[in-house]
């Protein structure tokens, strides 16, 4: 990772959850970074989570929406993690404009800023396999149908997409990683804006029930924070990975009903409820999902190191000693 001491870092997204942990780990690695986020309420930025490293990186608060301050922020940049975006897939059915202003227009924005004004710029950006939609055999590689199920889908594919065409067209270095339900400590936990598992964390630690939509044995597949930050790094140094799209996943595979009991056993305390599915969410459901990463792997050296277990010890470990400074904002 000596290709990051001394580099020119931008991160949008930056004081959101995963771009957070990766700046952290870019400042251990003597990298320039500087953090762009709106800070907008429900977009999941918040300032707890550089405190201890608020010294030495650059904070801009501007939106990723602002095509001048995104040309301008772009220039003599040497790396993009272009992470910034909207997660909720709730609020991309009730409104729609803005996740598609945020997922896909300003995302063809910062390309445009890229193309003229620093088209050497190695970009990474974070795609997800929510684009997938409704898995038509698992486990979910690479080759499989793009079909989404909701509106921040189909927006998070042209995003993704208008990277790899201008990679291929204009030749600026990008490549997308597919992220799956990556978890750990600074993620979003006061609402399921961001995930589902953050939720749970906060009813868990205030005393709240877990409540689990349907019968619980929906599978999903996790990443602990700290092995999707490496594979955004390992994408960054690796030219092999230049255009490309790549899954995260783990072999760890779970479902939601055993994953609840599982956190209350590491907590020592608490209760899960099975409840219906709201109808709004039941529509746009997906089923079972876990992610095939053996391209990755191949192309990267990635696969993740974090178990579950660990993972989810550390998130609770956090969240024990810093909830008041998500749930109470």
């Amino acid at each position: 990772m000596n290709r990051f001491h001394g580099s020119r870092i931008l991160i949008t997204g930056g004081l959101g959850f995963i771009g957070s942990n990766l700046a952290r780990r870019l400042v251990q690695l003597g990298a320039k970074v500087t953090l762009v986020d709106s800070l907008i309420p429900q977009f999941g930025g918040n300032i707890a989570n550089i405190l201890d490293i608020k010294d030495r990186v650059e904070v801009n608060i501007s939106d990723v929406r602002d095509p001048h301050a995104m040309a301008y922020l772009i220039q003599e940049k040497e790396f993009l993690f272009n992470l910034a975006g909207q997660t909720s897939h709730m609020d991309s059915m009730t409104d729609p404009v803005t996740d598609l202003e945020i997922n896909s227009a300003s995302q063809l924005s910062i390309l445009e800023a890229a193309r003229k004004k620093n088209p050497s710029i190695r970009i990474i950006y974070a795609s997800t396999r929510q684009i997938y939609g409704k898995p038509q055999y698992l486990p979910v590689d690479e080759k499989h149908p793009i079909l989404p199920v909701d509106v921040n889908g189909i927006n998070k594919v042209a995003g993704e997409w208008y990277h790899i065409l201008y990679s291929n067209v204009y030749g600026i270095p990008c490549t997308a990683l597919r992220l799956t339900n990556t978890y750990g400590p600074g993620m979003r936990v006061k609402d399921a804006r961001q995930t589902f598992l953050g939720l749970w964390i906060k009813n868990l630690l205030v005393g709240e029930p877990i409540k689990i939509f349907g019968d619980g044995l929906q599978l999903r597949d996790f990443n602990y924070v700290d092995d999707a930050v490496e594979a955004f790094l390992l994408a960054a140094s690796s030219d092999q990975a230049i255009g490309q799209v790549l899954n995260l996943g783990s072999k760890e595979v779970i479902g939601l009903k055993s994953l609840a009991e599982k956190m209350v056993d590491i907590y020592g305390k608490g209760e899960c409820e099975l409840i219906p599915f709201p109808s709004e969410r039941k529509a746009i459901d997906i089923g079972n999902y876990y992610g095939d990463f053996s391209l990755a792997t191949a192309t990267l050296g990635w696969s993740p190191k974090i178990g579950l277990a660990e993972g989810l010890r550390r998130t609770l470990e956090y969240y024990v000693n810093s909830g008041t400074q998500y749930w109470d904002k």
